[in-house]
Parts: structure tokens; C-alpha cells; sequence
């Protein structure tokens, strides 16, 4: 009989626990049920690599802010209009913009409705990740060197898709085309799945993508991978040289993804959206579903990108005024 007296006053015990326990569960929910969803906003529509991306990182950093967390994307203008909706919203730490290199490319090519660098506050430079430069099976050459050989030799024979006039990938094969003599017609597409698509229907002969853009492609063997524009060679692709080392050092070109928030959120606000996004980023789990796709994670402070932003910009300016580049078509 004790011993039965002493079974049902401990299993009184855990309901009782486990009735308390659930009760601040249900408080905690309710607490941030009573929050707004922190939005990231990506200025592209589902699926490319910046949507991609965000929605990696979206459960994690839920986890971690304790709060819903949604990807909201707002694409058009050549990613004005998401940028120009977090720069008017309210500095609270709820609405934050996925920036993509564009962020730093706009400002040389129009005037824009918001100032690039005043009206947002950096909170982390996410991800960097290189391009690969792809080529239709049809386009000569397995390799970035014995495309050039063949560019050489029929001087306005090749071309290049991009995903629009001023985009990285647009600035990069120009940038390629000056170090390697050679000459290539630009071919601007809407978006990077029109770019491939003029590759398989061979109405152009390369782009320069992300590998998550093209992997599938070059896995089914309808495009090739000639070259990474990066410093190292992709895990994934181990038998493609980068740019550099298929004999032009001084060529590197990352793309870039970085957070923002407006520019007068709280610092405090700010350091607490920095933390969670470094620790979302360095999750393993995160991190290795990301790498995979060949994004590097890089999970800086919110300085840093700001610095990196304002770099990349005085990079690319220099660039079209030394070279006179058009950047209408």
C-alpha cells in the first residue's frame, strides 16, 4: 500500500509539472502569437538564389528570435521596389531587405527613389557565393581557356546571355571580355531562367550564374561549366578551373547577399537581429545545406557590410567610367 500511495503521488506530481509546463508554453505562444512576423523581404520572385537562400536560413532564425519569421518577395524595378518598401517601413527590427549585389549596382545605373547608402543599416553580410560561367552544349570548348581560343578566332561570333543591362553578370563578362581580347555580343535576359534557356535553345553560348541556378543543368550534361569567377574551385565541381587559373590572377567576382533594416532602427534592435542571423547562418545543419549549393557563409556584423556594400559600389563605378560601358542595353 505504500508503495502504490507513493506511484500516484508522483504521477499527482508530473501532471501537475507537466500542467505548469504547459501552461507557460501556451503563455510563451501566446506572447509571440502577439508579435508581428519579422518579414524578409527579397526583391526577386520564388526561386532564385536569393529566395533560395532566405528560405534556408527562415526556420533557424524563427527558432532563434522566437518569433515567425516569413519571406515575402517583391520583385520588379530592378530591385526597387522591395528596397524602396523596407527603406519607408518602420525601423522596428520587423522588416528587413534580402540585398543582393544589385544593392550596390543600382545607384551607378539610375537615380533612385531612396539613397542606397543612408536609408538602410547594415545588420549582416550573409552569403557570398561565385559565378559559373556556363556554355550550350553546341558552344566550343570544355574549358574557359579553349572557349576564348575559339572567341579569338571567329571575333563576333559568340555571345552572352546576362539577367538584364547593369546586372553583376552583365558587368563580369565585360569585365572578362577586356582581360581576354576577345569579343562577345550581349544577349540581356528578364531573369536568370530565361538566360538558361537561351543556352539550351542555343541563342546564346554562355552565362555567368549561380551554381545553384545552373547545377541541375550541368548534372543533366546540357550545359558545361568552363570556370568559377571565384578565388577556389566549387566542392561540387572540383574538375572546373577557376577564372584565375585559367590565366587571368587579377579576375574575381563574388555575388553577394546581405540583410538591411531601415537606416534609423534602434543599434540595440540591430545587434540582436546580427546575432540571430549569425547564429541561423552558422548552424551546421544551415551551413551545410548552403555550401552545398555553393553559397559561402560569411555571417558578418552589420559594419561590415555596410563597408562591403559601399566597396563594391566604387568598384563597378570605376569600372564603367574607365570603360565607358552603356548600361541602357
Amino acid at each position: 500500500m505504500q508503495y502504490t500511495r507513493k506511484r500516484r503521488f508522483s504521477g499527482a506530481r508530473v501532471l501537475k509539472v507537466a500542467g505548469t509546463c504547459l501552461l507557460a508554453l501556451s503563455a510563451l505562444s501566446t506572447a509571440h502569437a502577439d508579435q508581428p512576423p519579422v518579414k524578409l523581404v527579397v526583391p526577386f520572385p520564388p526561386g532564385g538564389s536569393t529566395d533560395i537562400a532566405s528560405r534556408l536560413i527562415q526556420p533557424k532564425l524563427a527558432e532563434i528570435l522566437g518569433r515567425n519569421v516569413i519571406v515575402e518577395n517583391k520583385p520588379g524595378a530592378a530591385t526597387q521596389i522591395a528596397s524602396q518598401y523596407v527603406a519607408a517601413s518602420k525601423p522596428d527590427g520587423n522588416t528587413l531587405l534580402v540585398s543582393f549585389d544589385s544593392h550596390s549596382i543600382n545607384p551607378i545605373i539610375r537615380p533612385l527613389p531612396y539613397d542606397t547608402f543612408k536609408d538602410f543599416k547594415g545588420i549582416t553580410f550573409a552569403l557570398r557565393f561565385p559565378l559559373v560561367i556556363g556554355a550550350s552544349k553546341e558552344t566550343p570548348g570544355n574549358n574557359l581557356k579553349e572557349f576564348i581560343a575559339a572567341a579569338k578566332k571567329a571575333p563576333d561570333k559568340y555571345s552572352y546571355a546576362s539577367t538584364g543591362a547593369g546586372s553583376l553578370n552583365h558587368l563580369a563578362a565585360e569585365d572578362l571580355k577586356r582581360k581576354a581580347g576577345i569579343e562577345l555580343l550581349h544577349v540581356p535576359f528578364g531573369g536568370g531562367g530565361p538566360a538558361i534557356q537561351a543556352l539550351l535553345s542555343d541563342v546564346a553560348n554562355i552565362t555567368f550564374l549561380s551554381y545553384a541556378a545552373l547545377s541541375s543543368h550541368i548534372a543533366s550534361g546540357n550545359i558545361k561549366a568552363l570556370a568559377v569567377t571565384g578565388a577556389k574551385r566549387l566542392p561540387d565541381l572540383p574538375n572546373v578551373a577557376t577564372v584565375q587559373e585559367s590565366g587571368y590572377p587579377d579576375f574575381e567576382v563574388y555575388s553577394w547577399i546581405g540583410i538591411f533594416a531601415p537606416a534609423k532602427t534602434p543599434q540595440d534592435v540591430a545587434d540582436h537581429l546580427t546575432d540571430a542571423f549569425q547564429k541561423a547562418l552558422n548552424d551546421p545543419k544551415v551551413k551545410e545545406r548552403l555550401t552545398g549549393l555553393g553559397f559561402e557563409v560569411m555571417a558578418t556584423d552589420g559594419p561590415t557590410v555596410d563597408r562591403y556594400a559601399v566597396e563594391q559600389y566604387k568598384r563597378w563605378d570605376e569600372f564603367v567610367k574607365k570603360t565607358g560601358l552603356s548600361l541602357s542595353k
